[in-house]
């Protein structure tokens, strides 16, 4: 074939896949308009795009052929916003820090192309901060995106994200309202579902996210959605039903590491400890987060097994460190970490920083809870009250806020929040669990007659009685009754009227 022919066809091939790519991307009105059947890449340009997860070999698949065509077409800003979202996606996916420089240059790269009207860039910036925890600049680049297009509901679960991770309950509420009048399919389920259980709505949640992992396709989006129904049930204490929804999901996608966790967590609860161990071990040897080495730590720690917790515990310090040096913000972990087997003061420094940063409940509840480990129980309350108002029903919280109680003597309260955290999820924590059993034992039983001096005591007015007559009542006559007329009760009069018991009549004349 002549080089000149050859030429025109790659550039056709070439400008045909940037087409398709461009109208996968952007979600289409009508949200059940299939997308272009482009193969593994189309596949996972359409994932990315719906802010759906997608399967590692689609998304390799997709980045090679991005950078192939970036390298003849490095003007093309388009396919730079694809490939650094793409780039956000397998991150997440792997856990691998090393992508997300790679995505910031991409997508910045689209933006220098095309400073305005570039919602595709802008979003996956967004995804990016959100995938790094920085829920301020994820806030920022989300708004930017829905004011450039605000039909294009890809940027408002990336908003829905960023307002979660600020504590923003009203913007979260805006973005979802957005999202549900665009689209109805399976990524809005997911996501209303989400909203529904940061709300404490469990029912409505459940109902949402179970209908999401049933109209779910793709592998990789059904194993995210069967693990959130999964997550439910265990918030609500229901280890074997988890366990199943844990499975699900790992047949679904053998790569999904959040259900291999959680597996470990619900097999822990069921008493399975060498099934718990592998689980943990086999999730850390393939994406070694540091929320995972934390779990597994504890739960060597309940298991008496010290040496191998510190080792966990060693472990997360280096991973926040990794994850750090590729802009991932993991304060609230480490804090968390510290203020139960490390330095609280450090950790009240450390979460007052991310606490002012992103106002979130689940950070005001690790702040509060570092507070009273460092002796200001008192703030901590405060804190943690505010984080069981506003946030979802958690056995954590709940079990924080009565430990706090019972060390400031508020003793009523404690046993009710701790028998709350028990109710609600019998199994949160290795540790937690044991903990809240021996400070309600602890606690005793309230005393019988409820609480002193709850009311003021009423005064008893004394009952006057009228002075006996100096003369003798006359003797009554009984009257001769008929069978068919009843007695008729004394009325109240007569009774006042009539001399006691005590007093003599006279005689008869």
């Amino acid at each position: 074939m002549r080089p000149s022919v050859k030429r025109v066809l790659i550039g056709s091939v070439a400008g045909s896949v940037v087409l398709g790519g461009v109208l996968v991307l952007l979600p289409p009105d009508d949200e059940k308009a299939a997308p272009p059947a482009l193969g593994p890449a189309g596949r996972a340009m359409a994932a990315v795009g719906a802010g759906a997860p997608a399967a590692l070999p689609d998304l390799a698949a997709l980045i090679g052929e991005r950078e192939a065509h970036l390298r003849a077409h490095p003007g093309d800003d388009q396919s730079w916003a694809v490939l650094g979202s793409a780039y956000v996606a397998r991150g997440v996916r792997r856990a691998d820090v090393a992508d997300f420089p790679k995505a910031e240059r991409a997508l910045n790269t689209s933006l220098k192309t095309r400073p305005q009207g570039n919602p595709e860039a802008l979003t996956g910036l967004a995804t990016l901060a959100n995938a790094r925890h920085d829920f301020r600049a994820a806030k920022k680049w989300g708004e930017l995106a829905a004011k450039q297009a605000p039909k294009r509901w890809a940027a408002y679960p990336a908003l829905i994200d960023a307002y979660s991770g600020l504590g923003d309950a009203k913007g979260v509420g805006r973005a979802l309202e957005s999202l549900q009048e665009l689209g109805s399919g399976p990524a809005v389920l997911a996501r209303s579902g989400q909203v529904y259980r940061d709300r404490g709505w469990r029912e409505d949640a459940n109902a949402a996210l179970t209908d999401a992992a049933a109209l779910t396709r793709a592998p990789a989006a059904k194993a995210a959605a069967l693990y959130r129904v999964a997550e439910l049930a265990w918030e609500r204490g229901e280890p074997t039903v988890a366990l199943r929804y844990y499975d699900a999901a790992l047949a679904a996608d053998a790569e999904h590491h959040p259900s291999l966790a959680g597996r470990g967590r619900a097999l822990a609860a069921l008493g399975r400890s060498s099934e718990a161990l592998h689980a943990y071990r086999s999730a850390l040897a393939r994406h070694p987060l540091p929320e995972y080495a934390l779990e597994l730590g504890e739960l060597y720690e309940s298991l008496r097994l010290v040496p191998a917790a510190r080792a966990q515990y060693d472990a997360l310090r280096a991973r926040v460190k990794q994850e750090g040096s590729g802009g991932i913000n993991n304060e609230r972990i480490l804090g968390l970490f510290e203020a139960d087997h490390g330095d609280a003061d450090a950790a009240v420094e450390r979460l007052t920083a991310e606490y002012e940063r992103h106002g979130s409940p689940a950070t005001a509840d690790a702040l509060g809870w570092a507070l009273h480990r460092s002796g200001d129980g008192e703030a901590g309350l405060k804190l943690v009250t505010k984080a069981m108002e506003k946030g979802p029903r958690s056995a954590l919280f709940a079990f924080h806020r009565g430990t706090i109680e019972r060390e400031l003597g508020q003793y009523g309260a404690a046993r009710r929040h701790l028998r709350d955290a028990l109710r609600i999820n019998p199994y949160f924590s290795p540790l937690g669990v044991p903990a809240a059993k021996r400070a309600l034992a602890a606690l005793g039983e309230p005393p019988e007659g409820g609480p002193e001096q709850m009311y003021a005591p009423r005064p008893v007015t004394p009952v006057r009685q009228a002075p006996p007559s100096r003369q003798a009542p006359r003797a009554q006559t009984p009257r001769t009754r008929t069978p068919a007329q009843p007695a008729q009760p004394q009325r109240q009069s007569e009774r006042n009227r009539t001399a006691p018991s005590t007093a003599r009549t006279a005689p008869a004349r």
